[in-house]
């Protein structure tokens, strides 16, 4: 079962994010021209979007982070503790709101909207803190040294753009809170990528390792009887 989850999770994670990507983008363009992607939320451009193709996006990224997480357990990143955590809140925030939509734009908010709203913020609030506290464990750790610097700049832009957004949302009277957004997810998604990224290269390496060391017996008989 580790084997499988070594071999299958890494791709399954980066085809996850590749593919959430392309539906939110898509999703964005289809529900109305009218509406400004400068001032209106994701989400409120979901409810807006009779095909779901945004919430399927949402839900297939929380799939996808999950499958990242459980390739990096298995991997034996360091991802133990809170940063393992942090990660499970965001995967199963970024699931619930993709199944709870917000109230369409001017309406009031719902039971429903209000716990979309405090999902959506456990889910922006946890990646950046996970991926923050995974930058001095990366660095230490000799197979994932190389991106630590990465994603130590990516954790910290999702860090501005959690201050940017609160600010935006609170005093700022969610002036041009759409792009706001839309920035710090990005951010998020680059730290996914990155992690991802990383991991199926570590197993691409570990495989052809592993190809070597099958092999090498087989060939080292085969001059053992020549000889």
């Amino acid at each position: 079962m580790t084997a499988a989850v070594k071999r299958l999770a890494p791709w399954i994670a980066c085809a996850s994010i590749l593919f959430s990507v392309v539906a939110v983008v898509v999703g964005q363009l289809v529900p109305d021209p009218q509406l400004d992607p400068l001032n209106v939320t994701i989400s409120e451009y979901a409810v807006s979007d009779r095909g779901g193709v945004t919430e399927i996006a949402m839900a297939v990224l929380g799939i996808g982070s999950l499958a990242l997480l459980l390739g990096l357990r298995a991997s034996g990143a360091p991802v133990r503790g809170w940063p393992e955590r942090l990660l499970m809140v965001w995967s199963g925030a970024l699931m619930v709101a993709a199944v709870i939509p917000t109230t369409p734009i001017g309406q009031d908010l719902d039971l429903a909207a209000q716990i979309h709203r405090y999902v959506s913020v456990a889910a922006f609030v946890s990646l950046p803190a996970a991926g923050a506290l995974l930058v001095p464990r990366l660095a230490q750790d000799t197979a994932w040294k190389p991106v630590a610097r990465a994603v130590e700049w990516v954790s910290l832009a999702g860090g501005f753009g959690l201050l940017a957004i609160t600010y935006v949302a609170l005093p700022g009277e969610r002036v041009m809170i759409g792009l706001v957004e839309r920035l710090l997810l990005g951010a998020e998604v680059a730290l996914l990528a990155v992690l991802a990224g990383w991991l199926v290269r570590l197993a691409w390496q570990r495989g052809l390792s592993d190809g070597k060391a099958i092999n090498f017996p087989t060939y080292h008989r085969f001059i053992a009887s020549r000889s």
